[in-house]
């Protein structure tokens, strides 16, 4: 057994003006396994202390949290800590049994996150198998800080907490290519990432638009195919050392056949066509430049450059994309088309298929298993890859009955501006229940139905990850891309799969999304000064309310805009949620009133909330006609403001004090036609479902 190692997290009692607001209930997030709740709390004060015991105690990653987790108890709490001391096992307030030293070299597939945590009679006790389960159950412990129900000062609550993730593979795909994404970014990104418990980061390294990775051996791929964005290996390696800390699994993507103009303008003689090649800085419908997989030439540089990617990231998975291959430029060469013709291959697919079996002899050559979007599933293609799922859960359901270990993204498109209800919907082992607000595929499955599998095929479905592409993100509103809706997603992962109330979730994602801030995430605070920049001048106020109003549109409408890299992303879309709580819960207040509409008091508060909403936007003029970038969106000001107007009469004639008028409810529903559902500009008013379920419940016709 290691040496005991104890650490006292010293701390004068005191309130804080600036403590996180976690309700009561509890709002943890993801939901755990196993929960009780009892009366009672353990008070956190001057005499909070720790100690860690057991043989994984001297594990690094265990070590170099202690100094996290009391940074991160003084932030929520305000309570200063300025001293580390040795305390004995019977004195500490927390303490942390590791069961299991960690085993040597990089985090793996499927390590024990298994975790338990006990809080009663004012003492703690975190007991996990392995570190990475101790790292788990310190994430849990602090979204339990909260001020004392009806006293003074900071405490958890007692519960008894017994927990471990449904699947083993929990990520994000983050996208650096399209728009950079500093350092600091990345690293604030892990943190989100580990606060919710997902444990991969699948970092997007290569596109059209940016090769953003330093190469020794080929370092033109760098100097001619990033606009100098890149990340040294330097900082690469502190980023690996920055995840491993927090039980986060890096797996890097270099997108290839497809998707490689980057890789091309650097080395034309890897490309299909006649170059010259240069990195894509505008938005362009198809991409077509593409690899040349029947030269040797190809084989040979992919070798090398993998062979040195595999020896800076140690993780065992190593992702290819494979995705959007363009077969133009391979059916467009006749010495392309002779290749096919004299190895039998009968299209495209087939090509494709021999380049992944190609590439994949390399990457299991250098000692990683190859990941690669679904497009490149192939009958020839050996069991070992891993098939990541973007087009559908049929994909991954298709490739597990055939022997492939997969993962889901398929409806954790992030970037697409669907809610977070939509996204927890998405389950990998059940077919989408397609609510409201999501997308809708004529022949998708039956919904709801289970994935029609053997038990030994859904072992082959090892979990999701969200995906958010960077077309549309700059460095300032990329924590709003990510959060709150990817910790919606990270419960999917992680909880059980009877964990599904909605209503619950978008309770406890509220408190999530504010205890995020606390940790770091600017998901909140970034939007509301790009917000004051587009107002100028002017109170920001009305602007802030009529923001609160809308969403962006849904799906791709927004990409053919034909934004670039370099297009400047400051229009009022970019500076707004991207999905709107206040929509939301004035609609579940309409339902609440229509449910009882004898209920004065309801309705009086609609109608209060809508008097507020066409002030705004008579407010709002002003800077909308004279701040240029905001003028587009002087119809959104008008549709709110008629609207607010129509939701008013019904609520009037809804409540008996007038009946309404022959032909009143046929006007206002042609009224507020154009605006529900509708886009104007890039944006929706998501107010307006709520406000025609008034106007049609309007006795009449």
């Amino acid at each position: 057994m290691t040496n005991l190692t104890r650490l006292t997290l010293l701390a004068a009692v005191s309130t804080s003006l600036f403590a996180p607001p976690i309700p009561s209930p509890l709002s943890l997030m993801p939901w755990p396994k196993e929960l009780t709740a009892q009366p009672g709390f353990v008070a956190i004060t001057g005499n909070f202390s720790v100690s860690i015991t057991g043989p994984g105690a001297g594990d690094e990653r265990v070590q170099k949290a202690m100094p996290r987790l009391a940074a991160r108890l003084a932030r929520q709490t305000g309570i200063p800590i300025p001293a580390v001391s040795p305390v004995s096992d019977k004195d500490a307030v927390l303490v942390i049994v590791v069961g299991e030293a960690g085993h040597s070299g990089a985090q793996k597939l499927g390590d024990n996150e298994r975790y338990s945590l006990t809080a009663a009679d004012n003492h703690i006790k975190l007991d996990a198998d392995t570190p990475l389960g101790t790292l788990r159950g310190i994430e849990t412990l602090l979204q339990l800080v909260r001020q004392t129900p009806n006293a003074p000062g900071f405490s958890i609550p007692n519960v008894v907490i017994h927990d471990e993730p449904r699947f083993a593979w929990r990520g994000l795909s983050f996208d650096v290519s399209r728009h950079f994404m500093p350092v600091d970014v990345v690293k604030r990104t892990l943190d989100g990432l580990a606060a919710v418990k997902l444990n991969v980061l699948h970092w997007h390294l290569s596109d059209d638009e940016g090769f953003r990775v330093e190469s020794m051996k080929y370092p033109k791929l760098q100097e001619l195919g990033s606009d100098g964005m890149y990340y040294t290996q330097a900082e690469i390696r502190d980023v690996l050392a920055y995840a491993a800390n927090r039980g986060i699994r890096v797996v890097p993507e270099f997108d290839m056949p497809g998707h490689s103009t980057s890789w091309l303008a650097a080395y034309p003689e890897l490309g299909s066509g006649q170059g010259p090649f240069h990195v894509i800085h505008e938005h362009q419908e198809e991409p077509t430049s593409v690899m040349d997989p029947t030269q040797e030439w190809t084989y040979e540089f992919l070798d090398r450059f993998i062979e040195e990617m595999a020896e800076l990231f140690p993780d065992e998975y190593f992702h290819v994309g494979g995705d959007e291959v363009s077969p133009k430029k391979w059916l467009g060469s006749p010495r392309i088309r002779a290749f096919m013709q004299e190895h039998k291959m009968a299209n495209a697919a087939a090509l494709q298929a021999y380049f992944s079996k190609r590439v994949l002899d390399i990457v299991t050559k250098h000692g990683k298993h190859m990941v690669g979007w679904d497009e490149i599933l192939n009958p020839d293609l050996p069991k070992t890859t891993v098939i990541h799922s973007w087009r559908g859960q049929q994909s991954l359901w298709s490739a597990a009955k055939e022997g492939y270990q997969g993962i889901l993204s398929a409806g954790y498109y992030l970037d697409l501006s669907y809610p977070a209800s939509y996204h927890y919907s998405i389950d990998p082992m059940r077919a989408p229940a397609l609510p409201t607000g999501g997308p809708v595929t004529k022949n998708g499955p039956v919904p709801g139905t289970p994935a029609d599998l053997t038990a030994e095929q859904s072992k082959l479905i090892l979990g999701g990850e969200a995906a958010t592409w960077e077309e549309l993100a700059s460095v300032e509103m990329m924590d709003a891309r990510l959060w709150p809706r990817l910790a919606a997603i990270a419960e999917r992962l992680w909880s059980p799969e009877s964990t599904t109330d909605v209503a619950s979730m978008y309770r406890r994602l509220d408190a999530t999304s504010k205890w995020l801030e606390w940790l770091g995430m600017n998901h909140r605070s970034n939007l509301s000064l790009m917000r004051q920049r587009l107002a100028g001048p002017y109170p920001q106020q009305p602007l802030d309310v009529l923001a609160s109003l809308v969403e962006p549109t849904k799906g791709y409408s927004r990409h053919a805009q034909l934004y670039g890299i370099f297009s400047p992303l400051n229009r009022l879309s970019f500076s707004i949620p991207y999905e709107s709580d206040v929509a939301r819960n004035f609609s579940n207040s309409v339902d609440e009133y229509l449910a009882a509409p004898k209920d004065r008091r309801n309705g009086a508060d609609l109608r209060s909330r809508m008097a507020d909403w066409a002030k705004a936007a008579k407010d709002v003029r002003p800077m909308l006609e004279n701040q240029s970038v905001l003028t587009e969106n002087l119809p959104v000001a008008d549709g709110v403001a008629k609207l607010c107007q129509a939701g008013q009469d019904a609520l009037t004639y809804l409540e008996g004090n007038n009946s309404a008028p022959v032909g009143w409810k046929q006007k206002a529903s042609t009224s507020i036609e154009p605006v529900v559902n509708k886009r104007i500009g890039d944006l929706l008013i998501q107010i307006a479902s709520g406000v025609q379920k008034l106007v049609e419940a309007v006795p009449g016709k």
